[in-house]
């Protein structure tokens, strides 16, 4: 028996074996050894019809690189006659399959080595031609696993991976992930070569029908020069196409409502700790009559949905010309009952079509062309809004028909690669998308929102309201343009010759980002005077905001590389590369705000054949990873925004509409980050030297056998980010080290020449944390010259610059399919420990991407260095499946995680009401400071651990030809429901009148929780 039929079974059955990664990559190969012969040669044919032949060279080694994923014939020839065959070669993504034609074995039987069966005990073959791991999962393994039908739930099955925060959303209303601590914006989607990442805030991916997935490359670190653009991880799906046969079936999916558990309800605190006071400073409770009562009724808040798909695939013109097609439409109902102060429920109905074609035409057997459409179509959120009572639970009048969220996406792809010689290939890959992503308001009502009704004044309620004060039919805050759009072209050129022992590549990389009428506008449509919303505070206060910024903006990201495969020995295989990257960012005029240049990437790998029969691999990486700013980087750094708050005091509050009367203003409207609308300078509003963000990554592990049923690793990962970009807000901070560069303190002071470009447009600007920066400074007065002021990390006063720095270890233990059973098993121990989660922000769901509130002001930063939100120290992962008959079979998928880092946000300093930032005017405490004390990251404990477990059972009957599936999937079986994310501010408002701080009625409480346990039932057909 080969090496090779195991293979084949390894990658029908996911065993996420060691492989090359490629994060873009299309194509795997075919490697192995013969008996040297004059005129030898060998040939790989796939279903589809692309053939290559390669000569067998002097050292008995041949490799067929480039090759399409598929399954193959692969011939070992002289002469033009026929020496041995291996049939059923299943090439996967970015993966080096083994086939050895052996002397002996060719003895045996010289004219087949086809008729091979696939038995029990027997491993695949190490791929010793990687440098690196990832995880694949193919079609076949997605009938079988009972996961989620989205690609961010199949790459959780990939070690070191984790959920994102449920506050950032991708395509499709999904739950993003993050891959070795970074945030969730530092991933790259790919289908079929092309990023297909969301293109504004890089939030997730638009992704493939879930039927049309032929595999999906999971990459979480160290991949070659050819690649970048990420320095988090990687989703690489690849489209199914067709084949010299017609395939053709079908799949209906049901999740009943009434088959799913009853979410658990969220409550305030029962027995809220009431700190010892400091000083002159008292605290008392938020609202003394929550203690103990409902928060967020959730036992309603369940979700059912109907899928139908449909695919069907073969040849145009056999062996030429092959056809595939697929669709799939997804009808989600749901329920949301929202938070107790809020008083609305929503009956939602969600809808997601996508569709995808593939054409492939082979021009001739060195030519090949292919062709891709994508659609992806969602509308998330129709319905209706009803009130609700959380003191009665009942609904009660209509409020508004929802808003409804739609994202329209399509992409068109065209991929050329001709294989000029046995020694040369050329790939020219260019795409095109356009993305209309409006969100279209269903709520028309002429009222400003109330917001936070349950703090309004009890002594100024009518008799007879109920605890959560008085609302209205209003749910916006603001209003997004309905002309939002956004477009990308892509052009990705690859030469690859071999030369020798070296296999060298060149090539270029490019993409172009446009991005129009983004953000939120200030002005409601149904009553254009309406630009603001009010927020109630504890005792008589409420504050007007008054925020929009509707903008537009374009970014380019071009990049070239050089890299070699250099097999130094038999056993030791050598990859070295560099990559070049350039990005660059306009704002709404057509100018660059940011232009990095000469980010030179260095990439080196290693793989060691130890014994020289593919038993045992030692293997490393390292190398440095860039990333570029999206193009949200423009909204509120570079283009105006308004974001503009005035206090009052009130005496009396309307009963209908639950807006305040009787305002008296306290002091002028202030800006947190002095956003007046006005015109920002694209020189000012970024450091003059600014660096991009990159990451040093470095990888070392090894992959064995263990006798002839098992396999085994381990793989230790260590990720350092060097630098960062975010945006300082500490104009005062410049004004002092003018000031001590000698400009006299009357010219930066108010009325100075140099005040207004301090304190106005240009208030925020992107830095580099901990780097010195180059801050230019204009007068507005001629006989003043601009300045340009270097700010240290010390004249900042920060304490720290960046520090992000995260290690893993993952220990695997594998069992391939022996023909009853396969499973994997994998431990992963994290520690990660920093003052920066990356580009967003977890813990309150800031998604202003390099522009979070860290790095603002030192103030913000004190306490900052701790635990990482996309961090879990301890990570246990399983899956597998047991073929209990040829009819039956029966699944799992394990996934058991250590909990989130909590914290405790308030006031600042040891007096426990500092505010130096300004940034409690916007609401409750922002500083890692509560009750006067100083609080880090994961200082006060963690949520509770989960296990969840997925079980799958299948049934395939024989008397259809085992071409009908009938199958139950059950999701968190246990029916574990914990909060996976807590609400971290613990001090919601200071009277400084009164010296009263209040306390946070739903400090620690649950924001998110685990799914209930839920049913899944679907039959497919496939023939």
């Amino acid at each position: 028996m080969t090496a090779l039929s195991l293979a084949m079974a390894a990658t029908l059955y996911g065993l996420g074996a060691t492989n090359p990664v490629h994060a873009q990559a299309t194509t795997g190969s075919i490697f192995g050894t013969a008996p040297v012969a004059t005129g030898e040669t060998v040939i790989a044919k796939s279903a589809s019809g692309v053939t290559r032949e390669v000569a067998v060279g002097a050292d008995g080694r041949y490799a067929i690189k480039s090759l399409p994923v598929g399954t193959y014939t692969v011939t070992l020839r002289n002469g033009g006659q026929t020496i041995a065959t291996h049939d059923s070669v299943a090439v996967s993504v970015a993966t080096g399959i083994e086939v050895p034609f052996t002397a002996a074995a060719i003895t045996t039987n010289a004219q087949n080595l086809s008729a091979v069966r696939v038995v029990a005990n027997a491993l695949p073959s190490i791929d010793v031609s990687s440098v690196n791991s990832s995880t694949i999962i193919t079609a076949a393994d997605l009938q079988k696993l009972p996961v989620a039908r989205n690609a961010e739930s199949i790459a959780l099955l990939a070690p070191g991976t984790v959920a994102g925060s449920s506050f950032f959303m991708g395509p499709g209303n999904k739950t993003l992930v993050a891959f070795g601590g970074s945030s969730v914006t530092e991933n790259a989607y790919y289908v079929n070569g092309y990023n297909t990442g969301e293109p504004y805030k890089n939030l997730g991916g638009f992704q493939l029908p879930y039927g049309a997935i032929d595999q999906q490359e999971t990459l979480t670190g160290g991949y070659s020069a050819k690649y970048g653009r990420s320095d988090g991880g990687v989703i690489n799906q690849l489209g199914k196409r067709g084949t010299n046969d017609w395939h053709f079936g079908g799949q209906v999916v049901w999740q009943p409502r009434f088959l799913e558990s009853n979410p658990v309800n969220n409550y305030y605190n029962s027995h809220p700790v009431i700190p010892a006071p400091i000083g002159p400073v008292t605290y008392q409770l938020e609202n003394p009559r929550q203690p103990g009562t409902l928060n967020q009724y959730r036992a309603d808040n369940k979700e059912w949905q109907t899928i139908y798909s449909a695919y069907v695939g073969g040849p145009l013109i056999k062996d030429k010309l092959f056809l595939f097609l697929a669709a799939e439409t997804t009808r989600t109902h749901s329920t949301n009952v929202e938070f107790a102060a809020n008083q609305l429920v929503q009956y939602n109905q969600d809808k997601d079509n996508k569709f995808y074609g593939k054409l492939d035409w082979n021009i001739t057997d060195n030519n090949v062309l292919e062709l891709t459409a994508l659609k992806n179509n969602s509308s998330i959120g129709a319905g209706t809004t009803y009130s609700f009572d959380t003191d009665t639970l009942k609904s009660g009048p209509f409020v508004t028909n929802n808003d409804v969220t739609k994202d329209n996406a399509q992409f068109y792809l065209g991929h050329f690669t001709s294989y000029i010689t046995d020694n040369a290939t050329l790939s020219i890959l260019y795409g095109k998308a356009r993305f209309q992503d409006p969100v279209v308001y269903g709520n028309h009502s002429p009222l400003p929102l109330i917001d936070r009704a349950d703090r309004q004044d009890p002594a100024l309620l009518p008799p007879g309201t109920g605890s959560n004060g008085i609302v209205n039919s209003q749910v916006n805050a603001n209003w997004t343009s309905a002309q939002a759009a956004n477009g990308t072209h892509g052009l990705r050129v690859d030469f690859d010759y071999k030369l020798g022992d070296h296999d060298l590549s060149v090539g270029i990389d490019n993409m172009s980002y446009k991005a129009r009428n983004q953000g939120p506008d200030q002005q409601n449509p149904f009553n254009p005077s309406l630009n603001y919303f009010w927020r109630y505070y504890p005792g008589d206060i409420v504050k007007k905001r008054e925020l929009g910024w509707v903008t537009s903006m374009t970014m380019t990201q071009k990049a070239y590389y050089l890299q070699d495969a250099w097999q130094v020995t038999p056993n030791l295989l050598l990859n070295v590369g560099v990559r070049n990257d350039h990005f660059t960012n306009y704002n709404d005029l057509g100018k660059a705000f940011v232009d990095e240049k000469n980010q030179w990437e260095p990439r080196l790998g290693v793989s060691w054949d130890v014994f020289g029969d593919s038993s045992f691999k030692v293997y490393g990486n390292a190398g440095r990873y860039y990333l570029a700013l999206p193009d949200n980087a423009a909204e509120r750094a570079a283009n105006r925004s308004t974001y503009i708050v005035t206090t009052y005091n009130y005496t009396g509050i309307d009963p209908t509409t639950g807006i305040p009367t009787g305002l008296t203003q306290i002091g002028k409207p202030t800006s947190p980050d002095g956003e007046f609308g006005l015109p920002k300078d694209p020189q000012q509003v970024t450091a003059r030297n600014l660096k991009p963000e990159y990451v040093d990554e470095f990888i070392v592990g090894f992959d064995k056998k263990l006798d002839d049923h098992w396999v085994y690793g381990a793989k230790a990962m260590w990720r350092d980010l060097k630098t960062a970009i975010d945006d300082e807000c500490s104009p005062g901070q410049i004004a002092t080290k003018m000031q001590a560069m000698g400009v006299n303190p009357a010219l930066t002071a108010p009325g100075g020449p140099y005040y207004d470009s301090l304190y106005g447009a240009s208030y925020c600007r992107l830095i580099n944390p901990g780097l010195t920066n180059n801050m230019l400074v204009a007068s507005s007065d001629s006989s003043h010259p601009n300045m340009l002021v270097p700010m240290t990390m010390k004249d900042w006063g920060y304490q720290q610059g960046v520090i992000r720095k995260i290690g893993s270890l993952d220990l695997y233990l594998e069992h391939p399919f022996d023909g009853k059973w396969y499973g994997r098993a994998d431990y992963t121990f994290s520690r990660g420990f920093g003052n920066t989660e990356g580009q967003v922000r977890s813990d309150f769901g800031q998604a202003d991407v390099s522009k979070t509130e860290d790095w603002d002001s030192w103030q913000l930063m004190d306490g900052q260095n701790g635990e990482l939100s996309n961090i879990r120290k301890h990570q246990f992962r399983f899956r597998g499946a047991y073929q209990i008959t040829p009819e039956w079979l029966v699944s799992a998928v394990l996934l058991v995680q250590s909990g989130f880092p909590k914290e405790c946000l308030g006031y600042y300093g040891p007096s426990g009401t500092g505010d130096p930032t300004g940034y409690n005017l916007g609401g409750a405490g922002n500083y890692h400071w509560c009750h006067g004390v100083r609080i880090p990251p994961g200082s006060v404990g963690h949520t509770p651990w989960t296990e969840l477990l997925n079980l799958g059972v299948h049934y395939m009957p024989a008397f259809a030809d085992h071409k009908l599936g009938i199958n139950l999937d059950i999701f968190n079986a246990l029916n574990q429901q914990r909060a996976i994310q807590t609400q971290p501010v613990g001090e919601a408002a200071y009277d400084s009148a009164t010296n009263i701080i209040s306390i946070n009625n739903s400090y620690g409480q649950g924001i998110f929780w685990n799914p209930p346990r839920t049913v899944r039932l679907s039959v497919t057909y496939d023939y």
